[in-house]
């Protein structure tokens, strides 16, 4: 991974897991955190680089960035 200027509150690691894990494991995290926490997803599933985009887009929770390192990804979403 690369480095990133953002310190998560909490980081789920979901390398390994096959689609849709990734973001129902995003999602559980995301609903016992608290507003302004930062969730850090680790996955090697290509699929989630579309599966987080669309549900942030349909949440009111942000995107902060997406840490693409070879075949993982690492995505910042600030808990609204």
């Amino acid at each position: 991974m690369t480095d990133i200027d953002i310190e998560p509150t909490d980081t789920v690691d979901a390398r390994g897991a096959a689609c849709p894990g990734p973001l129902m494991d995003l999602i559980g995290r995301v609903r016992s955190a608290s507003p302004g926490d930062v969730v850090l997803l680790l996955s090697d599933n290509d699929q989630s680089l579309t599966d987080v985009s669309e549900w942030i887009d349909e949440t009111d929770n942000d995107l902060l960035a997406v840490d693409e390192t070879g075949d993982e990804y690492g995505f910042y979403v600030e808990v609204a």
